[in-house]
């Protein structure tokens, strides 16, 4: 079985059960600011698992694409990717946990065909006064899963959410594949990280709400939200070692291993892992910049070239790398086709820049090393290392291999050290900006997600049609909004702008949303980002006789209680690409 093979096997599966076929959003979310990427299936859902009524109804399904950086030092195992597919299905209000687990059970006796004397599951211990998941447990046992192979265990392992501070929350299952490998001791289970047990699936059951006070409510409607991961599971079916000897990666894998002149699998896994996600985040508008998705897109592909240096590839092949994956994943991804020559141009820049600036820091590092030498020292400092690293993108790998040719040593301790401190306050920093969480669909977010409509077409009618939303990200506090155009938009245009925008505040428009099929929507003239993500019925929101978009809300019910419009800051994100940082001001 092919990977598109086991992804139509699994939308179907659901159809039969009564689900409705939805699309991939992209990889960037629209209008979340806690998160740089989409990291699962339910973040393009979360307004309707908050209760909003989706257009399709209440049981869905799709592929996902994902992109996750966690995990980034851990690519180059068997398992662990940045961009991977996840395939799910969701109840909205409908069925729970009975109805969830044995079509999940089903789905991989019966279609698959897995044996399923190797399938083991994990359900919630209980914790905080949430009670023990006997229900989930019953509903294994009743499927076929004998209770020697069903662990209980804590929130750290089956406890999905909420996403942000408060919201929706609940236990969940997973579900794992034993390997055959022998267990590491008496107490293996599949939460034990040795790799005798591999998770496939995750079904959460999202049955709480949690209060801004720390209490969890039940809901009144519990959703179910799964992910199955397909190249984890094609790997299995396909009886391979591990997911980078699948069709998905083995011909980049055999081009690597061709051109290079000293093979290291792991370095090879990265460069085709990196280079995969890169891809699918320019595809989906994400260019090389110092900042959010650009800054990380930027560092897979420095990954990239680091890799390839360290094994003897020469960079310049980069783009052989690119058309052979375009081959593997045109199928699955005709966009991925269509961008070819982009992708080309895009990372052909970035590696261009890098190996310039690999130039000047190896300049920096001659430099210190003639200081060192000079005073008698045989070891290269700490900070010396860092400044090439977080300057030059010198990994200190690179910088130990120079020092050495010059007969010296570095001090790793002292690196580790500044780079712990520098990963804290990144990792400070990040929660600072990202507190808000999925479920701030607060009266002032809903104002601003209002206001990005008004300013999109407010854009239009100032800079002309090629003005079109490339993605937003909204909090409590602002709005930010990219948007094509090739030059900076005049003080003037922006006067412009803000006006334009302040009038239909000031007109107190009805915001009218209407359900009607993607042809109906379009045929009406309602514009919509990413058009490629949405399924065959769609909200329209209508906003007096100004705007008309596709979106899936939430939004106010009329303007003319969201403030004053102000701009901010305009500037550049990318080639082609503008961004405006707006507030509302209450009057």
């Amino acid at each position: 079985m092919k990977a598109i093979e086991l992804r139509e096997k699994y939308i179907e599966f659901f159809e039969k059960h009564g689900h409705k076929r939805i699309p991939s959003a992209p990889v960037v979310p629209e209008n979340d600011p806690t998160v740089l990427f989409t990291t699962a299936g339910m973040h393009p859902l979360v307004p309707y698992l908050l209760g909003e009524p989706h257009p399709q109804g209440k049981r869905l399904t799709d592929y996902q694409k994902c992109i996750r950086t966690g995990d980034i030092d851990s690519v180059g195992d068997p398992s662990h990717l940045t961009f991977f597919e996840m395939m799910g299905n969701w109840s909205l209000g409908d069925y729970f946990k009975q109805e969830s687990i044995a079509m999940s059970y089903a789905f991989l006796k019966e279609v698959l065909g897995f044996d399923m004397n190797r399938i083991s599951v994990t359900v919630f211990e209980g914790e905080d006064g949430i009670p023990r998941d006997e229900e989930a447990a019953s509903a294994w046992e009743k499927a076929g899963i004998p209770r020697e192979r069903i662990f209980f265990c804590g929130r750290e392992d089956n406890w999905w959410g909420p996403a942000g501070e408060t919201g929706p929350c609940g236990p969940d299952t997973e579900i794992f594949f034993d390997t055959g490998k022998e267990k590491c001791s008496e107490h293996c289970n599949p939460t034990c990280g040795c790799g005798k047990y591999l998770e496939i699936w995750n079904n959460v059951f999202m049955q709480y709400n949690k209060t801004k006070e720390g209490t969890y409510e039940l809901l009144k409607a519990p959703n179910v939200d799964t992910g199955l991961g397909l190249e984890r599971v094609i790997g299995l079916l396909q009886g391979k070692n591990n997911v980078y000897e699948t069709e998905l990666f083995a011909d980049v894998i055999a081009k690597i291993t061709e051109l290079s002149e000293n093979v290291n699998i792991s370095s090879a896994r990265i460069i085709s892992d990196h280079l995969r996600a890169s891809m699918f985040m320019i595809v989906d508008g994400v260019r090389p910049s110092n900042v959010e998705q650009g800054y990380v897109l930027r560092r897979l592909l420095r990954r990239v070239i680091r890799h390839m240096r360290k094994i003897g590839f020469d960079p310049n092949n980069t783009k052989v790398l690119v058309e052979t994956f375009v081959g593997i994943m045109q199928e699955m991804y005709p966009e991925i086709s269509a961008n070819k020559e982009t992708l080309v141009n895009v990372i052909e820049e970035e590696k261009d820049k890098f190996l310039k600036t690999l130039e000047h820091g190896e300049k920096e590092f001659a430099k210190n090393i003639e200081k060192a030498k000079s005073n008698s020292e045989t070891k290269l400092a700490g900070p010396v290392v860092f400044r090439l690293y977080d300057t030059f993108g010198f990994p200190p790998e690179m910088t130990a291999e120079l020092a050495e040719e010059n007969g010296m040593t570095i001090d790793m301790d002292e690196f580790n050290e500044l780079f712990k401190k520098h990963q804290e306050l990144s990792r400070a920093g990040a929660e600072q900006k990202f507190k808000g969480g999925l479920a701030d669909h607060s009266e002032k977010t809903t104002a601003y997600h209002t206001a990005t409509h008004l300013l999109h077409k407010a854009l239009q009618i100032v800079l002309g049609e090629h003005a079109t939303q490339k993605g937003s990200n909204l909090t409590a506090e602002r709005l930010r909004f990219d948007f094509c155009h090739p030059q900076k938009v005049t003080p003037e245009e922006l006067k412009q702008v803000e006006d334009i925008v302040n009038e239909q505040i000031k007109r107190d428009l009805e915001v009218v949303c209407e359900e009607m099929s993607l042809e109906e929507a379009q045929a009406a003239g309602a514009t919509g980002l990413f058009a490629a993500k949405y399924g065959d019925k769609v909200k329209v929101y209508t906003i007096g006789d100004f705007s008309k978009e596709i979106c899936g809300g939430p939004h106010v019910e009329r303007t003319g209680n969201m403030g004053t419009f102000k701009i901010k800051k305009e500037e550049a994100v990318s080639s082609g690409v503008r961004r405006i940082k707006a507030v509302l001001i209450e009057e």
